[in-house]
């Protein structure tokens, strides 16, 4: 009988064993038992806050969850909950929160603090993370010095502008209307100058179009300036063009073969796409070419203008395209076309760093040159390239050779400049005395 409760005892002693074992396997593979802690990351620096700072957080564990996630700031050893937030469910990988730090509703006051963030997650032994860091409370703005006070400027040119900024900046450059145009820093003097080249809108005018300088320091503080500019009206050419049968039978299966959507569409359809769609789009690609520019004036002297050739159109130039007596499509040209003799080389307009030579949209073969601070040539049309991406040109270096690629009715060159971006007036670039007036003097500060 002895032998038999022996026996009992022993199988009971293993069966709670594997019931003991069993649930702390459950525990450790449900992540209870894990000693993993969570993880902050921030999306930007917080060192510095200013009057507003706005902050993106992303707290996480990988393992049983996150079960709270706190935040505070401290100054005079005072602490401010800035965020709090319970979580009671398990397994919440992830939560990213956004804060705008309001300095002034927090009643803090400029100078050091500390901003401590904390996490939880939802282990038996609550594991924790901590992480705390001094910042420097800044709600001074930043002063803004124009160092230009007499700037003229024509509808659709380039205007230029100098400045100086009382405190280092993240951000600055030249606002008109909604568009920025950034700016470059050099030393002028072994001070820090800020440079701007940056576009007069072709329907610009003083009472519509407000230009201003902005700047944006490291703590997030903002100022801006009204900058003083005399705007110069410049009357525009506006022509019709009529787009023959031969031509949209030439032109318009390259740019079918382009874009497998308009296979089975009709010439006259694929020109309304041509001249709509991939015009914009084109925009666009050259709009992000130009946000990456040396920092660096790599210009010197007068651009280069084609030579012995004659102008077909000009910048401005409004048309409206015909067929059969009826108006079917309009477009404003941005650039001047220049003809010469079939192929005739085409050779860089001035010094810079070539960051595109290929094909692109309506300008066919096409290379476009960085002059450095923002300033850009396109140069389109081409039949041959004679040039590669990453490549310093000097000016008169051949590049190309003119030809009728793109949407090119004949044999000519297509040249563009562009200053933040925007199109500009390449005629004003040609001019020796504008350059000295607008911007040589411009940089005697």
């Amino acid at each position: 009988m002895k032998k038999v409760n022996s026996s009992f005892t022993i199988i009971a002693i293993v069966i709670a064993g594997l019931i003991i074992i069993a649930g702390l396997g459950g525990l450790y593979w449900g992540n209870y038992l894990e000693r993993e802690t969570p993880s902050i990351k921030f999306n930007q620096d917080i060192s510095m806050i200013g009057k507003q700072k706005k902050l993106e957080i992303t707290f996480s564990d990988q393992k049983s969850g996150l079960s709270q996630i706190y935040a505070e700031i401290i100054q005079d050893n005072k602490g401010l909950i800035i965020a709090q937030e319970n979580i009671p469910s398990k397994g919440n990988k992830q939560k990213i929160i956004s804060l705008t730090l309001d300095t002034a509703a927090l009643k803090l006051h400029d100078g050091p603090a500390v901003i401590k963030f904390t996490a939880t997650d939802h282990s038996l032994f609550k594991n924790q993370v901590i992480f705390s860091q001094p910042v420097t409370i800044d709600t001074v703005p930043p002063q803004i010095y124009l160092l230009n006070p007499v700037n003229n400027a024509n509808q659709g040119g380039t205007c230029f502008i100098a400045f100086r900024i009382s405190k280092p900046s993240v951000l600055n450059g030249v606002y008109v209307n909604d568009h920025f145009t950034p700016g470059y820093t050099v030393l002028v003097d072994n001070k820090p100058t800020t440079l701007t080249y940056f576009a007069i809108p072709i329907d610009a005018t003083r009472t519509k179009t407000a230009i201003k300088v902005f700047a944006r320091d490291t703590a997030g503080n903002e100022a801006s300036i009204a900058i003083p500019c005399l705007i110069k009206e410049k009357k525009f050419r506006a022509d019709k063009m009529n787009l023959s049968e031969t031509f949209l039978q030439q032109k318009m299966p390259e740019f079918q073969a382009m874009v497998p959507a308009l296979q089975g569409k009709t010439p006259l359809e694929i020109f309304t796409y041509v001249n709509g769609q991939m015009r914009d789009d084109n925009f666009r690609t050259l709009q992000t070419i130009c946000q990456k520019s040396s920092p660096k004036q790599l210009w010197e002297g007068t651009f280069l203008r084609m030579q012995r050739a004659q102008p077909m159109a000009l910048f401005g130039d409004k048309r409206t395209y015909m067929v059969a007596n009826k108006a079917i499509a309009n477009s404003l040209h941005v650039g001047v076309d220049l003809a010469s003799n079939a192929h005739a080389a085409i050779e860089a307009a001035n010094n810079g760093i070539v960051v595109f030579a290929g094909v692109l949209g309506i300008y066919g073969n096409a290379v476009i040159i960085d002059h450095g601070q923002g300033l850009f040539s396109l140069y389109g049309h081409l039949s041959a390239l004679n040039t590669t991406v990453g490549k310093a040109v000097k000016k008169e270096e051949v590049i190309g050779h003119s030809g009728i690629s793109g949407l090119a009715g004949g044999d000519h060159l297509h040249f563009s400049i562009l200053a933040g971006g925007q199109f500009v007036n390449p005629q004003e670039w040609w001019d020796p005395h504008w350059i000295n007036d607008n911007i040589s003097k411009k940089m005697i500060f």
